[in-house]
């Protein structure tokens, strides 16, 4: 079994609702991991979830705890929640789990990061991976700002070479309904691409191995054509097994 720490895919929604001089509150709780943990335990992975408020706290926050892992994936999660900790926001330092991540790719552990708003730069570059350590680890370099490519009418993937003996995968994928646009480093290895941006990227950082991934794992960006999609395991089975074969 592939140990798999799998964090984000997780939002709170605060809505009011105004009536005349009434406020009237709700909020409401999703996690939206399902899919991406289906596919990942049918290609062979064991996944620990910790949505987004979770990792706030309990993010590793040693080597020690990250080497407990195989793969390391960062989906929808943004660099703040991994790097303002309850004691950096009270005025303490504390560890940059964005520089752990680093020194854990480094010395030979593997990290996927998947596309969302709160991926690679982010809606109004709110994510800002592109400021912090992960920036110089991802296969991809990440622009300034906001990087999301919005698609309504959908938009096939295809397929540039996923290797594997098993990833027979046809030359075009189900329509994403968007992404985030990176560039592939030069020495990365281009996967699969998106209307002609990079898709699925694999590379390596030090002993380890990295992927981007730049659409979504969950609505809106991957429809359910997409998650429900009998190749996506496949596809999965064959980034698992690059990540862990370092």
């Amino acid at each position: 079994m592939t140990e798999i720490l799998l964090a984000g895919e997780s939002w709170q929604t605060l809505s009011f609702e105004i009536k005349g001089q009434d406020v009237l509150t709700d909020s409401t709780y999703e996690e939206m991991a399902d899919h991406l943990v289906a596919a990942l335990e049918v290609a062979g992975g064991s996944v620990t979830y910790m949505p987004c408020h979770a990792a706030t706290r309990t993010f590793p926050r040693t080597r020690d705890e990250l080497e407990g892992y195989d793969l390391v994936l960062l989906s929808d999660i943004g660099a703040d929640t991994l790097q303002l900790t309850p004691a950096v926001r009270q005025g303490r330092t504390d560890v940059d789990r964005c520089e752990l991540l680093a020194s854990y790719v480094e010395a030979g552990g593997a990290l996927g990061m998947i596309g969302g708003y709160m991926s690679f730069a982010g809606a109004n570059g709110q994510a800002r991976y592109d400021r912090t350590a992960l920036a110089d680890v991802l296969p991809v370099s990440i622009g300034p700002g906001d990087d999301r490519i919005e698609v309504p009418a959908g938009v096939r993937p295809t397929n540039q070479g996923v290797p594997g003996p098993d990833a027979d995968l046809p030359d075009e994928w189900p329509p994403v309904l968007g992404y985030n646009r990176v560039v592939a480093d030069d020495d990365a290895d281009v996967w699969a691409t998106v209307d002609g941006d990079p898709l699925l990227v694999a590379g390596t950082y030090g002993a380890g191995r990295t992927v981007a991934f730049t659409t979504d794992c969950a609505p809106h960006w991957a429809p359910p054509e997409f998650l429900e999609w009998e190749g996506l395991p496949t596809l999965w089975a064959a980034i698992l097994d690059y990540a862990t074969s370092a």
